[in-house]
């Protein structure tokens, strides 16, 4: 089938051109023609490029903060289990278990890079009766002078010292107190408020079962096991003075709070520190490695977010493309002149998608700029480091020019395929 021949060109009449010179000239008047609308376009591109870097700065810096926070807790803590068989010689149904030496606190602390250890082990299997007064506290004397619910921790000072605690009053009990197993109490401010207890002045107690503890402090808050805020915290000797050793279910754990570097040495080590005959009733239990911890915790808000700024700029492109077809209707008049005088179809389509990458590449720079303002106020308020990575700001404008080419194709493609006759018509 042979090719149907091209039209000859009338020999007097010269083809056309447009030279980078004029197509900037007609892309600036066609921007400037409508200020308002062009502000408008900009704002779309600019909302879509700054969401989009701004994400992933504000990501990037709380990931760096989460990550600098929870590596630091994460790399100083080593955790003891008793795992040791009960005592045979115990009755079937009752046997206890407390594999620790007495003196737990302080071999652990001796280890090298060791800060503070103490064991701590839940007292009851039940939540005992809690109050401020002898008896439980019922009805409606509960909600003043009584708690239900609530968790009795058996724990060694030597633990108040390792969870990193703030006192909001008093003080922590010691090995003075332990050591003399004397009924004395550390609790939680939220245990303080449901119990009434506001201060220690008038050395308050508070009955356990009907047996009394004098509150010596109330923490505030601590670093490591933040379900002791919700618990009464008893000294370990005491304890096992009053209900025994722990019972299998509820064997005592250690907590070790080491400094940077140390903990996975710390933890080869402290089973045979503890209990050089029985090592294997201890079971010692490493930080995870940094990296991995970091990678698992932020590689699902990583995903998360890089997919909520995909969508803020699919929608700022839309919104380009939307104005830019609504700019090609109202022009109608205008391109069918232009190609009437001799325009081209490729010169009318280069002038639109000229128009849409200048302003693509205008929101760019402008969204870039209020990205990282935005960046750096968040972390300046939060007293956090900013972090901004290379890879997502300096391609920002380039992202908003493809964007602006990506939203113009359609538009510069229907404004080339206007007939001249039909839209003078128009």
């Amino acid at each position: 089938m042979r090719r149907p021949a091209r039209r000859p060109r009338h020999p007097g009449i010269p083809r056309t051109r447009m030279v980078l010179r004029d197509l900037a000239a007609e892309s600036v008047a066609g921007i400037l023609q409508r200020p308002a609308r062009t502000a408008l376009t900009v704002l779309g591109t600019l909302l879509g490029v700054g969401a989009f870097v701004a994400i992933l700065g504000l990501t990037a810096t709380a990931r760096g903060q989460i990550s600098s926070d929870f590596t630091v807790l994460a790399a100083t803590q080593v955790t003891v289990k008793d795992v040791g068989a009960p005592d045979p010689a115990q009755q079937t149904g009752a046997a206890t278990r407390y594999d620790f030496p007495d003196d737990a606190d302080q071999r652990a602390e001796r280890l090298g890079g060791a800060v503070h250890a103490g064991t701590y082990w839940q007292v009851f299997k039940t939540p005992p009766a809690v109050s401020t007064r002898s008896g439980p506290a019922t009805g409606a004397a509960a909600g003043s002078q009584g708690a239900e619910g609530l968790t009795v921790y058996a724990a060694s000072p030597g633990l108040l010292q390792a969870v990193g605690p703030t006192l909001s009053s008093g003080t922590l009990y010691n090995t003075f107190h332990d050591s003399r197993r004397m009924h004395v109490a550390v609790i939680g401010s939220a245990v303080a408020r449901r119990l009434g207890i506001s201060n220690l002045a008038a050395q308050p107690a508070v009955f356990v079962n009907g047996t009394p503890y004098t509150v010596v402090g109330i923490l505030q808050n601590v670093e490591r096991l933040p379900n002791l805020l919700l618990s009464v915290m008893i000294p370990g000797r005491t304890a096992r003075a009053d209900y025994g050793d722990p019972a299998p279910d509820y064997a005592a754990t250690m907590l070790i709070q080491t400094r940077v570097g140390a903990a996975r040495l710390i933890a080869q080590q402290a089973p045979l520190a503890l209990r050089p005959d029985r090592p294997d009733h201890l079971q010692a239990v490493p930080p995870p490695a940094p990296h991995a911890l970091q990678d698992s915790v932020t590689g699902s808000l990583d995903s998360l977010f890089l997919l909520l700024a995909g969508i803020t700029l699919v929608i700022g492109t839309v919104g380009i493309a939307n104005t830019t077809l609504v700019s090609v209707l109202e022009r109608t008049g205008e391109i069918g002149l232009r190609r009437s005088l001799g325009a081209r179809p490729r010169h009318i389509a280069a002038q639109f998608l000229t128009e849409s990458a200048v302003l693509g590449t205008l929101g760019g720079l402008l969204g870039t700029a209020v990205s990282i303002v935005v960046t750096l106020s968040v972390a300046l308020a939060h007293n956090w480091t900013a972090i901004l990575d290379p890879w997502t700001t300096l391609p920002a404008p380039l992202i908003g020019t493809l964007t602006g080419l990506l939203a113009g194709a359609y538009p510069a493609l229907r404004a080339a395929r206007i007939e001249p006759a039909e839209a003078l018509r128009r």
